[in-house]
């Protein structure tokens, strides 16, 4: 089959693949590659055992894969070949030199702007995928312009706001689609043309198009509003503790305020991911790079009652476990930073182990998907740790149960079962508030709900 139009992904990570796995199925006239360097993590793509988990994902890359879906590692041909390319490359914050653990570290954007001159023989679409600070693009349009090929390159910001655990169904039917450009003739060509692809499925009235800082500034802004909105409840969460009140009917409550909604009001030991620390300290950056000293210190407040909100929860555990740990097995139902994916990053389950560890807990932890970057993310203190697939193994013995992530699996377990396998008497912490407490503590366990009335058996 011919292909109208050629697009290629450089990274083939938590948004390349499967953006462009669903471009591929919902435009069969258009030709998909993504390419990478990471050769393992291409054979993956090309296996059944993919590298990332999507609800979802597997069937879609099965369907199109060889048909108008390609990965590969072949950098030059594929650069080569595209019409447009879409960046997905890491922005991780920088760990040195200015604005290290704030700044975004872009040198891999800037490699990618370099390899894109270097094997480009005609005009081309650059399309930021990656979320990157405002005003990236005008350092890449500068890079790109300075070919000695006379080649024109048009950069425009098409920001990702996927949800790990729901990336699919965001990508089928997304709540909206955001794409900048600079509003030259050129630009808005350039804009157009992606309209065009998105609109074969999207309903183009929620395909957004704006000026090109707006673009990149907004993604990073609606991150940070809903990190703020969790961090907002988490707040509330101790003094509903304090004085009996429930987080849960709080959140209800303000939440049927149609100016205030539902959503990102769960109350919980923490969030985690690959954006929302990252995004916000960027924010905070630039914030302060203008001296908007106040901004900065607004933005840095939700970080540290996240932080606080992860630190109490393994200080509730050691002060209701008579204020010591020491020797005592306790198993973190959950490593994953939320459910249905395996994503550890910044995952609150990291700092509640190590922190367990430090009081000399004997901890295990059990996930249906995150074990081996578990195994990652503790590889220095791993001789203290034991990995469970099973979580009734893992709970067996245990002084202590800590529901880290809300997996549906956890709700569905044999609790009595899990009751009598442990030491006595046993607790519950539970750090996302998905189970049936009452029920929990007639079994016999002493329950610890996030914002909740304990429900213990002891006075």
């Amino acid at each position: 089959m011919s292909h109208k139009k050629n697009i290629l992904c450089i990274g083939a990570g938590y948004v390349g693949g499967p953006t462009m796995a669903v471009i591929a199925l919902k435009c069969p006239g258009i030709r998909v590659t993504v390419v990478d360097i990471n050769e393992e993590k291409i054979a993956r793509w090309n296996s059944d055992d993919l590298p990332i988990f999507e609800p979802g994902l597997d069937e879609i890359v099965r369907e199109v894969r060889g048909r108008n879906l390609f990965f590969t590692t072949d950098v030059f041909e594929s650069i080569s070949q595209a019409d447009i390319i879409f960046v997905s490359v890491n922005t991780p914050t920088k760990s040195f030199g200015l604005g290290a653990g704030a700044a975004a570290d872009l040198q891999f954007w800037e490699k990618t702007a370099h390899q894109i001159i270097e094997h480009s023989e005609g005009p081309k679409i650059i399309v930021e995928k990656s979320t990157v600070p405002v005003k990236t693009a005008e350092a890449m349009q500068r890079i790109l312009s300075s070919n000695k090929k006379g080649i024109h390159f048009e950069v425009i910001s098409n920001p990702e706001f996927l949800a790990e655990g729901s990336a699919v169904q965001d990508l089928l039917q997304p709540d909206r689609v955001l794409i900048g450009s600079l509003q030259t003739e050129s630009g808005r060509k350039a804009a157009a043309e992606l309209v065009d692809i998105y609109a074969q499925w999207i309903p183009r009235e929620r395909i957004l198009t704006t000026n090109l800082w707006s673009s990149e500034l907004s993604k990073l802004v609606a991150n940070a509003f809903l990190a703020q909105r969790i961090s907002s409840i988490n707040s509330i969460s101790p003094l509903c503790e304090k004085t009996q009140a429930d987080v849960g009917e709080i959140a209800r409550a303000i939440g049927a305020d149609s100016r205030i909604g539902t959503k990102f009001l769960n109350a919980s030991v923490g969030f985690g991911g690959s954006c929302f620390k990252k995004d916000i300290m960027n924010l905070v950056y630039i914030a302060r790079s203008y001296e908007l000293h106040e901004t900065a210190e607004y933005w840095e407040m939700v970080l540290r009652i996240n932080d606080f909100q992860s630190r109490r929860f393994v200080n509730r555990v050691i002060r209701e476990l008579f204020h010591t740990l020491v020797g005592k097995r306790i198993a973190l139902f959950g490593f994953a930073f939320k459910a249905n994916t395996g994503d550890t990053r910044e995952s609150p389950a990291i700092s509640v182990a190590r922190h367990l560890l430090e009081e000399h807990a004997r901890v295990v932890i059990t996930d249906p998907k995150a074990l081996e970057n578990a195994r990652i993310d503790l590889a220095d203190v791993l001789d203290r740790v034991e990995l469970e697939e099973d979580p009734y193994r893992a709970a067996a013995g245990a002084r202590a149960l800590l529901i880290v992530t809300e997996w549906d699996e956890y709700r569905r377990l044999d609790y009595e079962k899990i009751h009598a396998s442990m030491e006595k008497p046993a607790f519950i912490f539970d750090g996302r508030n998905i189970l049936d407490h009452q029920a929990l503590h007639r079994l016999g366990f002493n329950v610890f709900p996030i914002g909740k009335p304990a429900l213990t058996h002891y006075a």
